[in-house]
């Protein structure tokens, strides 16, 4: 009896230790997940459009200002002179009435009498995949166009480095825009983006490989 309850007790400590394990493992994965983001944010400007509606009307007029809105910047905005997130912020900023105009202008010829306004942000996003790259949930630079009340469904992309594509079945992103960002981040927040699952269970299990 004595030896049983030895055990019993010997398996409920090794249980126990091993929860304490996985909790506080739990907490410094999270915590380098929110460092990686915080790292992102600093490095890329996004973009947001929210729709009147849930209609599907209102869902493909988003659609088209989306379109209108980036056609516009890849016309309008030059390349020489956008070298970070913070020069296409500062581009936004300079061009929120033009980029207004044109969502308002969309509206107007789908027949709709809501309006459009147009505003450089900090907002949450949640998790999005861009091609390989996952971006963590988190609060982001971002151009946001809110057409009428803004209460339908949002679509949202990455302006700098341009990884805004429209079409989800063929969703490859830019290598140049990758290639910015890894510049951009250290080796392991970039590891963090493309592998982003398997990174945290690797690193979950085997602690963090500088430590060795």
């Amino acid at each position: 009896m004595k030896q049983k309850i030895c055990m019993a007790a010997a398996i409920c400590i090794a249980i126990a230790g091993t929860l304490l394990f996985s909790f506080q493992r739990a907490q410094e994965v999270e915590a380098k997940v929110g460092k990686t983001q915080q790292a992102l944010a600093e490095e890329v400007f996004r973009f947001h459009v929210v729709a009147d509606s849930d209609s599907r009307e209102d869902q493909a007029i988003k659609q088209k200002v989306r379109d209108a809105v980036l056609e516009e910047m890849k016309d309008q905005m030059p390349e020489s002179g956008i070298k970070s997130a913070g020069d296409t912020e500062k581009w936004a900023v300079s061009h929120l009435e033009e980029l207004e105009e044109t969502a308002k202008d969309v509206v107007r010829e789908e027949g709709e009498t809501y309006g459009a306004s147009a505003e450089v942000v900090t907002c949450y996003f949640p998790d999005k995949r861009y091609g390989d790259l996952l971006f963590p949930a988190g609060r982001y630079r971002a151009l946001r166009i809110t057409l009428g009340t803004g209460a339908g469904h949002n679509w949202w992309c990455v302006l700098y480095p341009s990884l805004c594509f429209t079409d989800p079945v063929c969703a490859v992103v830019d290598e140049n825009g990758k290639e910015e960002l890894e510049e951009a981040l250290t080796a392991e927040e970039y590891e963090m983006i493309t592998a982003s699952t398997k990174f945290r269970i690797k690193w979950f299990f085997l602690g963090d490989s500088s430590d060795d």
